[in-house]
């Protein structure tokens, strides 16, 4: 997929070399390099639509948390290329015409078509790259990080009739245009497809509705969903669904959750903590209740590699280790990380499992100070898995704890290629 992604930034810097006869002077370069720059950040608003347009084979072959990834990354480098793009381009007009960047700017946005549509599209993207960084992100609601993200699309359509009036590599070739336009629409009906019309399609085949809500613990609670003919779906443990509750206060916004046991031919089971609204709402469920599908997602699933298994979990991290543990083959063993005894989930389910198959079943419980040290530290792995680095590791759990677990296992000796990672994160 990089691959696909870098030949792509290619053929972009080759247009503008195709486009561009000559370059002299100092004006000359600074156009030349904001033009560069331009191109890229049109070829990139449309690598990150395209990552995350739910494409099947990428969300079972990436996976969603390695798509996300590369698009959080993707957008910030997009955003830095549009500003470079636009200073540069005044900078260099400026230069040509012996005039001031103020004067410039007024004349761009004033007398050259659509640069005022693009100007507001750029300061959307710079929005929207504002509420998506980190410490930002902590303190929006999701449904707000998530809705702001529909400005993309306002800024992509703002900003596209810009590339064509005013582009060099488009303004006189065709062909050019021709192809732009046809990778965009490409990546539009791709968005269109899997995100609306592949949802629609099975929310109508497969009538998704609540059956009950089971309290599993302090803030935890489980949704069964049933429906028609779910084994059609193809859903594996470890894989995820967006899930919209159509009810008064829900209908609007989707949520990704886990599949928290082995999907079966008519039931599906999820499992959620207690950590905003949305989530909250969801024990006031009604039987009955339709449910709009989308999925399943991820490549969180099993290797079948035939080696044995640890599973690590954190905290609400156990849900879909809770479906691989009673469906993967071999001899497995299961870690679970949590604050204190209250906040162990499937307790009962894990202990019946675990003893009808013959697994191991560790809890490390407590915080560092109360344990003396790092539960999840080499040694510490070493000692609780022996052959620890034979085995293939599926880890799932909070951003912070999944990163270090990863490390500590690379240090225990466990090949990157057999170490499975997934973080709870939007």
């Amino acid at each position: 997929m990089l691959g696909v992604i870098a030949v792509g930034t290619v053929v972009v810097l080759f247009l503008w070399w195709h486009a561009t006869p000559g370059v002299s002077g100092l004006g000359g370069w600074l156009t030349g390099a904001g033009e560069i720059l331009g191109l890229l950040a049109g070829y990139g608003v449309v690598v990150l639509v395209a990552l995350m347009a739910r494409i099947p084979p990428l969300e079972r072959g990436v996976g969603t948390d390695q798509l996300a990834r590369w698009h959080s990354m993707g957008g910030k480098y997009v955003v830095c290329l549009v500003f470079a793009h636009a200073l540069l381009i005044i900078w260099g007009y400026a230069v040509g015409a012996h005039t001031n960047v103020v004067s410039e700017t007024s004349t761009l946005l004033t007398q050259y078509p659509d640069v005022l549509m693009a100007t507001v599209a750029a300061f959307l993207l710079f929005g929207v790259g504002i509420i998506s960084m980190r410490a930002a992100r902590r303190r929006v609601r999701y449904e707000t990080w998530y809705y702001v993200h529909f400005y993309t699309y306002l800024a992509i359509a703002l900003a596209f009739s810009h590339q064509f009036a005013n582009g060099a590599s488009f303004v006189s070739d065709l062909a050019a245009r021709f192809w732009w336009s046809a990778m965009y629409l490409t990546v539009a009906v791709l968005i269109l497809w899997y995100r609306f019309a592949v949802p629609l399609r099975a929310y109508a085949r497969h009538r998704f509705h609540v059956i009950g809500v089971k309290q599993e613990g302090p803030g935890v609670i489980s949704v069964y969903i049933g429906g028609a003919r779910l084994d059609e779906l193809d859903a594996e443990p470890g894989q995820f669904f967006r899930w919209r509750f159509l009810t008064k206060s829900m209908w609007w916004s989707s949520h990704p959750y886990s599949l928290s046991a082995a999907p079966g031919q008519d039931l599906l089971r999820i499992t959620v903590k207690d950590l905003g609204d949305h989530s909250e709402a969801l024990a006031a469920l009604q039987p009955g209740t339709r449910v709009f599908a989308e999925g399943p997602y991820g490549a969180f699933t099993a290797s079948h590699s035939g080696r044995s298994v640890l599973l690590l979990a954190g905290g609400v991290g156990i849900t879909p280790l809770r479906a691989m543990f009673a469906t993967l083959p071999g001899h497995v063993t299961l870690i679970y990380r949590a604050s204190s005894e209250r906040d162990i989930v499937f307790r009962a389910e894990l202990d019946a499992i675990a003893a009808a198959r013959g697994a191991d079943v560790h809890y490390l419980l407590g915080s560092r100070a109360e344990i003396g040290g790092d539960p999840l530290s080499p040694r510490v792995l070493q000692s609780l898995v022996p052959g620890l680095e034979d085995r293939d590791v599926y880890v799932c759990g909070p951003v912070g704890m999944t990163a270090a677990t990863v490390s500590a296992l690379r240090l225990a000796g466990v090949p990157k290629r057999s170490i499975h990672r997934e973080s709870f994160e939007f």
